[in-house]
């Protein structure tokens, strides 16, 4: 503090003097800009200092760790002996987090622990440190199993849970270190300035944030913004109900049509030339057509599973997808509806509209009014203008409910045919909630938007709750650019360092293990279908437990880690799942999964932040058994689920096992893979376990991973345009609410109107209307001769109207007092 003591007071005098209105508007930008070259020069002077210190802070934290060995205290309802001390890789981390850089640990390096010397470091600066973890039960944990360490150095921790209310959390920011997750800190922005009185702002500073599990942070969950919602007035959610048996039926009916289209290519497929010359190409068509009518058809994965049949469907659809996919239309059109599931996309056919208009005996019921045709029609016709006027409403109402109408179809056309229960998303205590698809958690919440959450509503037939309309929204990437200093630390990192630099202008450190990895990592098992997998899944289960070697097997749904606990059941394996129905266990069945024969059947949240430790005997029987059930579409989830095992040189294995019917496989990858399967002439049953597949797998994976960033860095460009507004908004709204140079922004806007209303009159010399509009709109008499008005030219007169109104604000300020202006 002393050092940066000269520096702090230049820059409280720089603020004072803001508050003289005599100020020119160069004066005022001059004094500005020397408030953000001194808030620089502090941030560089604090640095220097910690940089400087570093190493004795450092110390002091190891040596606390050593005096702190064999106590015990109570973290997330566990009672935990104390018994870690710094390595010195950890101490190395510690560094690259101060730094302001990633640092990329394997599993079981204690991460957690590496995050204390920063924090430690950086917080004695009292400008508050935020730990930012994936879920709450980890922030819980996390503050709870550190705590000790601050406060026995007089730091004061806490920690913000969803539960709690503003004036909590407002004590909890007031902490030197506050451990959240990133949407309880992202939506507390937000909802700060959504505040209307200054006691409901919770946060502080944007000082200095550690992001555990960067990655996920960071990236994954970045396609998603923060939205703050608000309910629609008079929203009709009736729509949805109206329309749900008409598109029960339309499902239906393409349920059908699949059948027969599958059937057709079966003939085909069976008889060749006996039935038809270009079998091949009718065989191909029919597999294409079922593929974009029902995608996730039984009959149809399990025709495509078959010797060829994969490349012969791939060779029509790239004959359709030439020219910009011109001829694509005539596939689709046989269809009541097109499905693209890799762009999560469904498009009505002409077939499908005429369909539901039959079933609603209107014709006309999903045709769009050409409005431009129509107005030029409307604008012809012998009527008053009372009367087009009329004609024109009814037009734009007629367009606005059947475009509606087309919205409503859609929306449930994906809910019935792209979102499944268990899978994306759950149903409890008569709710729909969704499910994070990286963390396997469940999405507090959190809403589909544009009417899709409504749609899935009906469909599961719950209540349906009411429209949402945003009212404050921020992408997770502007969100964490509000720090001064951000660093992260994860497991998995190095796959997506570029993206780290060019978004957030974060280096990748890779921190070496403190012992040698002794995790064997096998070559993916791939299979033809799901069932053969999961027959394969149960054996390799059942022949693990017989060894007593414990096994935690991998799901990516919900419904996956019940099927195949189901299957568990059957054989009488005792076992424990965790998902997102089952999380309140959590910390149990984690602290069992290492335990001797035990069977843990997990959905992606073992994957992060978790820490198996492994039984007595164990070691000796190979350590965890990793079983991963299906491919994650990010490389770095396999990888944090391979992590699982083998932490501090302890032994251990992974392996994948993979179908062609898995979601991946069918979608990006299975081309390769099942031209492989025919070359080595796959029979049902059989499993190949090949570096080829590995590889395969692995690009479709990239695939997947370009197309989501993608996505990322476009909502991020749509962001920053909204961004650029959010901070001049926020920051004024910000002013008003503390009273904080709000004479200087009331001053800065009075500056603009002037100069816009100049421009406004002076070319055409309307000096009535001039005095008029000041009169309406501040109360201010000002008066001008022609001479007068030429003499000043159009700057002139700006900076009269801006003197004049300043003169008038400063008298009425006079009479009724500041206070009483600034409330005003």
């Amino acid at each position: 503090k002393a050092h940066c003591a000269e520096t702090e007071k230049a820059l409280e005098d720089e603020k004072k003097k803001l508050d003289n209105l005599d100020l020119t508007f160069d004066e005022v930008q001059a004094i500005k800009d020397e408030i953000e070259a001194l808030e620089k020069q502090l941030h560089e002077e604090t640095e220097e200092i910690l940089n400087e210190i570093l190493p004795e802070a450092f110390a002091i934290v190891k040596e606390t760790c050593r005096r702190f060995v064999g106590k015990e205290w109570q973290a997330a309802g566990a009672t935990i002996q104390w018994n870690m001390i710094p390595y010195d890789v950890q101490l190395m981390g510690g560094i690259v987090l101060h730094e302001g850089k990633i640092a990329e640990m394997a599993t079981g390096e204690g991460k957690t622990l590496v995050a204390v010397l920063p924090t430690f470091l950086n917080a004695l600066t009292g400008r508050g440190v935020h730990i930012v973890t994936v879920n709450d039960y980890l922030a819980k944990r996390d503050c709870e199993w550190m705590k000790p360490i601050y406060e026995f150095h007089g730091l004061t921790v806490g920690v913000i849970l969803s539960e709690m209310d503003s004036a909590t959390r407002k004590q909890m920011y007031a902490c030197d270190i506050t451990f959240g997750t990133n949407n309880e800190f992202g939506f507390d922005y937000l909802r700060d300035n959504m505040a209307t009185s200054k006691e409901e702002v919770v946060h502080r500073n944007f000082n200095y944030a550690i992001v555990d599990e960067v990655d996920s942070v960071l990236i994954d969950e970045a396609r998603t913004p923060l939205i703050i919602s608000g309910p629609v007035p008079h929203s009709d959610n009736s729509k949805f109900e109206e329309m749900k048996p008409k598109v029960e039926r339309l499902v239906r009916a393409q349920q059908n049509l699949v059948g027969r289209l599958l059937a057709d290519a079966e003939r085909y497929l069976n008889e060749k030339e006996k039935i038809a010359k270009d079998w091949e190409f009718q065989a191909g068509l029919a597999l294409l057509r079922a593929k974009r009518g029902q995608p996730k058809n039984k009959k149809y994965l399990k025709l495509i599973g078959e010797p060829g049949n994969m490349r012969l469907m791939q060779m029509v659809e790239n004959e359709f997808l030439k020219d910009n996919a011109k001829e694509m239309h005539k596939v689709d059109e046989e269809l009541l509806f097109a499905i693209d599931e890799r762009f999560h996309t469904i498009d009505l056919t002409e077939k499908g509209r005429n369909f539901l208009a039959g079933e609603s005996q209107n014709p006309d019921m999903f045709l769009l009014p050409d409005i431009g045709t129509e107005l030029a029609k409307i604008q012809q016709e012998n009527l008053t203008e009372a009367e087009k006027q009329q004609k024109k409403d009814e037009l734009y109402r007629l367009y606005s409910e059947r475009s509606e109408r087309i919205h409503n179809v859609s929306q449930l056309l994906k809910a019935y045919s792209l979102y499944e229960r268990d899978d994306e998303y759950v149903v409890q205590d008569g709710k729909v909630l969704i499910v994070d698809e990286f963390t396997g958690r469940i999405l507090a919440g959190r809403r589909y938007s544009d009417g899709l959450h409504q749609a899935i509503e009906a469909k599961e037939g719950v209540k349906i709750e009411g429209e949402t309309q945003t009212m404050a929204t921020i992408t997770l990437q502007n969100y964490f650019r509000l720090y001064k200093k951000l660093a992260g630390m994860t497991g998995t990192a190095e796959t997506e360092a570029a993206e780290f630099f060019e978004i957030y202008k974060l280096d990748v450190v890779v921190i070496p293990t403190n012992k040698p990895v002794a995790r064997e990592d096998r070559e993916d098992l791939v299979f033809k279908t799901k069932r053969e997998k999961y027959n394969a899944v149960i054996a390799e289960i059942e022949k693990l437990r017989q060894k007593g070697q414990p096994v935690l097997v991998g799901t990516t749904s919900v419904e996956v880690s019940e099927t195949l606990s189901r299957m568990l059941k059957a054989r009488k394996i005792p076992h424990n799942v965790l998902n997102a129905k089952q999380h309140a266990r959590e910390a149990e069945i984690i602290a069992q999964a290492g335990q001797k024969g035990a069977v843990t059947i997990a959905t992606n949240m073992a994957g992060r932040g978790t820490d198996i430790k492994l039984g007595e005997g164990v070691k000796e029987l190979g350590g965890l058994f990793i079983l991963g059930t299906e491919r994650h579409e990010s490389r770095r989830i396999d990888r944090q689920l391979r992590g699982r095992a083998g932490r501090q040189g302890d032994p251990g294995v992974s392996v994948f096992y993979v179908s062609l019917e898995d979601d991946l496989m069918r979608l990006f990858g299975s081309e390769r893979i099942a031209a492989i399967m025919d070359r080595f002439g796959h029979q049902e049953g059989e499993v190949i376990q090949h570096p080829i597949v590995t590889k395969s797998i692995e690009r479709a994976q990239r695939k997947v991973e370009e197309q989501n960033f993608a996505t990322r860095k476009r909502l991020l460009e749509y962001d920053n345009v909204m961004n650029q507004q959010r901070e001049i908004i926020y920051a004024r709204r910000r002013n008003a609410l503390f009273k904080d140079r709000l004479r200087l922004e009331l001053f800065d806007l009075l500056r603009d109107y002037a100069d816009q209303l100049a421009t406004k009159y002076y070319d055409n010399v309307e000096i009535d209307q001039l005095r008029e509009q000041l009169l309406r709109e501040l109360s201010v008499e000002i008066s001008f001769t022609e001479q007068e008005w030429q003499k000043l030219g159009k700057d002139g007169i700006a900076d009269k109207i801006y003197q004049t109104a300043a003169e008038f604000y400063k008298r009425k300020e006079e009479h009724l007092g500041s206070d009483m202006m600034g409330r005003a």
